[in-house]
């Protein structure tokens, strides 16, 4: 695996329309890599939201976390992905995933299908992106050839497995279905599971492996100089069955950085070298709390170059 520099990306959950593109301009100031868009019912349509987003930005590149496969059809999903990417001049990343919310299915009148099938549909979906975004022609098709990269998220090995093979970006959200529990109810995958779910990648990859990048999904960002206590209430917030019940489970977490900048960012260099997490991804409502480590993390960097 190539080593690059750590890439930082924020998904915006719950913006405000109205204030959109003070937001972009603020994040791509903070020194943020990736301004991303979530495809959940309830927040605003992705695509357009990274169309206004290019308008209002110079450099920051732009990304879905994720397309939910079940929303979209090859076709109209291409088109959506090109015209975003010529506006933004080259800048999209195109993220996509299984879709794991069954009520929002429902919601929007689509059947929902099991895993097997939802797998298979995700595979003929990418035959199809890349066969309209290469064929799209000029004018039509996107700035970037023969498409932009493609981010492929999820935790099951079958999402992983086609991840090695077929992206270019392998999105570890390090959240599991709890059994038992309503569908969309989560624990967080602790380190070790991580570990052999970034190590199946990497076996699958084969020669793929040195030009994939290994992206990962931040649940929480607390900058704190009591990392025990605070780790202590997240826990307590988290709750049984979480995945998270103990501060120590909360401090060893990839999922979870708490600590003052120093420590956070020192966290993130040795998950970049455990895990190979090269690219830093958090929830909108952390994006200042991340922001205030990345200079930290690009000291560490300089230092050990």
């Amino acid at each position: 695996m190539t080593r690059r520099g750590i890439r930082f990306g924020v998904n915006f959950r719950g913006a405000d329309p109205a204030e959109w593109p003070r937001y972009c301009r603020e994040t791509e100031r903070m020194g943020y890599d990736v301004l991303l868009a979530p495809d959940h019912l309830g927040h605003p349509a992705p695509f357009g939201m990274l169309a206004a987003a290019a308008a209002a930005t110079e450099r920051i590149r732009l990304g879905t976390m994720v397309v939910n496969n079940e929303f979209w059809n090859p076709a109209l999903l291409a088109r959506e992905a090109a015209t975003v990417d010529r506006i933004s001049g080259g800048r999209l990343e195109l993220g996509i995933g299984l879709g794991h919310m069954r009520s929002e299915s429902e919601a929007a009148g689509i059947p929902w299908r099991g895993h097997a099938d939802r797998l298979a549909a995700l595979e003929r979906a990418l035959d199809g992106l890349d066969r309209f975004l290469a064929d799209g022609g000029p004018g039509r098709g996107p700035v970037q050839r023969p498409r932009p990269p493609l981010l492929i998220g999820g935790h099951g090995e079958g999402t992983l497995r086609l991840a090695a093979r077929r992206a270019d970006i392998v999105g570890f959200g390090g959240l599991v279905q709890r059994r038992g529990a309503p569908m969309g109810t989560f624990r967080v995958e602790g380190p070790d599971g991580l570990l052999r779910r970034a190590d199946l990648v990497r076996e699958q990859a084969g020669d793929r492996l040195a030009d994939l990048e290994f992206n990962v999904l931040v649940q929480t960002v607390a900058v704190t100089d009591d990392a025990e206590r605070t780790a202590a209430a997240l826990a307590a917030e988290y709750g049984a069955g979480s995945g998270l019940e103990t501060a120590e489970d909360v401090l060893a977490s990839p999922v979870v950085l708490v600590g003052t900048v120093g420590e956070i960012a020192a966290e993130i260099v040795a998950n970049r070298d455990r895990y190979g997490f090269g690219y830093v991804c958090t929830h909108g409502e952390h994006r200042d709390a991340l922001a205030r480590v990345i200079p930290e993390v690009r000291r560490l960097e300089e230092a050990g170059r």
